[in-house]
């Protein structure tokens, strides 16, 4: 326990631990990471130079460093792996779980990875792996595991509890038992409860439950989820075609796929292109941003182009200017919170979501309802405290309530037709919203002022 409190991320221990390597003090090493869970150890490790990291690495256990190299960040993973040679790089990959062995494969290119795999040397864990590298990484058949415990629904317990033994070895999570005939087709589950205390001659098919929730191998990762979270499932089968049991996936798997998703909804919707952290290149932080901020600058080269179309009502009616920054602001403030919204719906999608229509009249309530109150304070405060009349305050009133039934059509619509031509709906917020609003709403905000001050 002292070995585990001593374990802190802080400079101090940062300091003891490159004293430590420095020395070659292996058994400092080894003791300080007694206990400690992984994900702690990776943190710590990418504090260090790539010389120490590998020093450590090759200091502590085997398989504690291929469960570090899962928990490391994509590119510091990609910076390890390269400092390592290809029969290390097999030892560490046939110490991982089938899946995050092929996840690991999957890093390196076709030529790397012949040769990584002919340095395995364990023969049933090159076939799991291979037979993982034949599916697409985002569906469930790429994210699943080989390793998980089935029974024969003919078996009694004595047989069943003999043979979960021995599969037990290579499964590190026993969640379910599920049943299969002989022909390896799914049946259902056994929870390990009714094993226990089932009599030595009861058989599997006596106790089984019938209804299990499974998923295809070709099943998109994100619907994985979905029906996970949905069920409040700690694991689930996949089968083939033929129902034939061949794989399962852990909540812990479907963490990693919805904290992805997560990321990569979160960068689209903020103008980012590319699955990009902090810790990544200038050139690649870069060339991920640069995109969306060049559409928002030809964005705002259009906006100076409209506004210097309306120069002369703008030169008779200098206060127009005033209220730019207020008609493009709360375009697009409604586009992006209305997007928002819908973007969260299609994530979480439901068979008794609304149709088109309902969403859009919804929608469309919402936004005269918000548009009526903002205009009529806006009117209000324009009268007040701005002295340039009735008339005048009309104007922006009008157009501000113009403008928030715009953006929130725009906000809407908009991520619903992505996501039915199967694009991301994310990239409908952000960057995309905030400059078709902006433009929609310099427009409408300058033909009500024409029309109205008979600019």
């Amino acid at each position: 326990m002292e070995t585990i409190k001593q374990f802190e991320l802080s400079k101090e221990y940062l300091e003891s631990l490159r004293f430590a390597i420095e020395n070659e003090d292996i058994a400092f090493i080894q003791e300080s990471f007694d206990g400690v869970n992984v994900a702690d150890i990776a943190s710590l490790l990418e504090e260090l130079s790539m010389e120490e990291a590998l020093y450590t690495f090759r200091a502590i256990d085997r398989q504690i460093t291929a469960d570090i190299l899962i928990e490391l960040e994509d590119d510091t993973l990609a910076s390890v792996l390269k400092e390592m040679d290809m029969p290390e790089i097999a030892s560490l990959i046939e110490c991982m779980d089938s899946d995050d062995g092929a996840d690991m494969l999957n890093l390196f290119s076709q030529k790397e990875r012949e040769e990584i795999i002919g340095y395995f040397q364990d023969e049933k864990k090159t076939a799991l792996i291979l037979e993982l590298l034949r599916y697409d990484e985002d569906t469930a058949g790429g994210i699943m595991a080989k390793e998980y415990i089935r029974a024969n629904k003919n078996w009694t317990m004595v047989q069943t509890i003999n043979e979960i033994r021995r599969q037990a070895e290579n499964v590190e999570k026993i969640f379910s038992i599920y049943v299969v005939n002989n022909r390896q087709v799914l049946l259902g589950r056994v929870s390990l409860k009714k094993i226990v205390l089932a009599s030595d001659d009861t058989r599997i098919e006596d106790i089984y439950e019938e209804e299990v929730i499974s998923v295809p191998t070709y099943t998109d990762q994100e619907e994985v989820a979905e029906i996970m979270r949905r069920y409040d499932l700690e694991s689930i089968p996949v089968v083939n075609s033929k129902n034939i049991l061949v794989g399962r996936i852990t909540v812990d798997d479907i963490l990693d796929v919805i904290r992805e998703e997560a990321e990569e909804d979160m960068q689209a919707m903020t103008g980012i292109s590319d699955a990009v952290d902090e810790y990544d290149s200038v050139i690649k932080l870069t060339k991920a941003r640069l995109p969306w901020l060049l559409i928002g600058i030809v964005g705002g080269l259009t906006g100076a182009g409209f506004i210097g179309f309306f120069e002369e009502g703008l030169s008779k009616v200098t206060a127009l200017a005033f209220f730019i920054p207020l008609i493009t602001a709360t375009g697009g403030n409604v586009g992006i919170q209305s997007s928002s919204l819908v973007v969260q719906s299609l994530a979480s999608k439901s068979v008794f979501d609304d149709s088109l229509g309902k969403r859009f009249f919804k929608g469309l309530l919402v936004a005269v309802l918000n548009g009526l109150i903002l205009a009529l304070f806006v009117f209000g405060m324009v009268v007040l405290f701005y002295g340039n009349g009735t008339k005048f305050a009309l104007v922006v009133g009008i157009a501000l309530f113009s403008v928030v039934l715009l953006a929130s059509f725009m906000g809407t619509v908009t991520p619903i037709v992505l996501d039915r031509l199967g694009i991301n709906p994310a990239l409908a917020s952000g960057p995309f919203i905030t400059t078709a609003n902006d433009l929609l709403g310099l427009a409408v905000y300058f033909l009500v002022a024409m029309s109205l001050l008979n600019l």
